[in-house]
């Protein structure tokens, strides 16, 4: 699947900004003002000004919508959830080519909220992809203690946890040393 890098980019925002929701044991992360202006400067949101508990909340707020995206039962569902997200951001397309990037298209309006910024940009990203027909690759970990957010973009869709390094390798040695223990005892 060829994704565009600035929609890359809002979709790697997006599950970030996901997981970093109190979800399978994990606090929350985003639960101050200084931990959001660490969040917009680690992700380069661009054009944002001085940020204050509001926009904490209104941020957070963008994260659950996202999770309902992702929790959609079905593109239907799914494509009123981002066109709810994005026409309340107030919407305005605009080719850009700053801080080094080459051409690409902003969503939000100028002078846009931080919270707006993410539902425009990172919504248009999730739009990307329901429209592409890849609405399955939006999935959530299948470990029971992870539940963390990512997108699935192997080849063939069949990425089952957010890190095959951590949750996925955790799960494999689990089996393993149950199959040798049943083995052994039986």
């Amino acid at each position: 699947m060829l994704i565009p890098h600035d929609t890359r980019i809002a979709l790697d925002t997006v599950v970030d900004l996901m997981n970093t929701a109190p979800e399978g044991g994990r606090g929350e992360t985003l639960g101050d003002v200084p931990s959001l202006y660490a969040f917009v400067e680690g992700h380069q949101v661009s054009g944002v000004g001085e940020l204050g508990p509001r926009d904490l909340r209104a941020v957070q707020e963008v994260r659950d919508r996202f999770a309902e995206v992702f929790a959609a039962p079905d593109a239907r569902t799914a494509a009123g959830l981002i066109n709810q997200l994005v026409a309340a951001a107030g919407t305005t397309p605009q080719l850009t080519d700053h801080d080094g990037y080459d051409w690409h298209v902003h969503y939000f309006a100028p002078g846009a909220s931080v919270a707006d910024h993410l539902a425009a940009d990172c919504g248009m990203a999730l739009a990307f992809i329901l429209v592409a027909g890849e609405r399955e690759r939006l999935r959530r970990c299948e470990a029971p203690d992870c539940r963390r957010a990512f997108v699935d973009l192997s080849r063939n869709r069949s990425r089952r946890y957010c890190d095959s390094r951590t949750c996925g390798n955790r799960l494999h040695v689990a089996a393993y040393r149950a199959r040798r223990k049943d083995a052994a005892a039986g």
